[in-house]
């Protein structure tokens, strides 16, 4: 075994990016205050072709440097958007066909790995602020949500790894159709 070089790992360029087909998946960030934690969101997004990220209410903006130190360069290849009010991103996105994803603990959450997802339906994931969660104008609007199941004392997990474990799993469920 033996670790590889950058150039072993048969990155494409942010261009060959650009044009790639991406999962029919986009992130809302609902009030999100740490820019490490919105940085973190890009660099997923653009790991596991995620279509868009949309940013809404207190949730930080490209170009800073605090969100270009987890980023690491994908605010340039994923592609975003800034909404003032959540809830209009969310009406917006439900009127582009998009089902509407909580990510959150509520009394009607399913486990994430139990859901089931369709291939030919688009997802809007959202997350929420690190303290408060989803927002209720957010809950309101949800078609669903999940949540990832949690046996320790916190039953809670930082945004940034949330975003990395719910991404995974939806596109390994579109891994033979997006992503090949």
């Amino acid at each position: 075994m033996k670790k590889l070089k950058l150039e072993e790992l048969g990155r494409i360029s942010v261009d060959q990016f650009k044009e790639t087909e991406k999962l029919p998946v986009c992130i809302l960030l609902d009030n999100v205050r740490s820019l490490h934690n919105v940085g973190s969101a890009f660099r997923t997004a653009d790991a596991f072709r995620i279509s868009k990220i949309i940013l809404t209410g207190i949730t930080g903006t490209p170009p800073h440097r605090e969100i270009h130190k987890t980023a690491l360069g994908a605010t340039e290849s994923v592609e975003w958007s800034y909404a003032e009010s959540t809830a209009a991103a969310i009406r917006q996105l439900k009127s582009e066909g998009f089902a509407i994803v909580l990510i959150e603990q509520t009394n009607e959450s399913k486990p994430l790995h139990e859901y089931p997802i369709d291939r030919n339906q688009k997802y809007c994931l959202v997350f929420g602020n690190e303290v408060e969660g989803v927002s209720e104008e957010a809950i309101e609007l949800g078609d669903v949500a999940l949540e990832i199941p949690q046996s320790g004392t916190k039953h809670s997990l930082n945004i940034s790894v949330c975003v990395g474990i719910v991404a995974w799993e939806f596109s390994k469920r579109f891994a033979n159709s997006a992503i090949s």
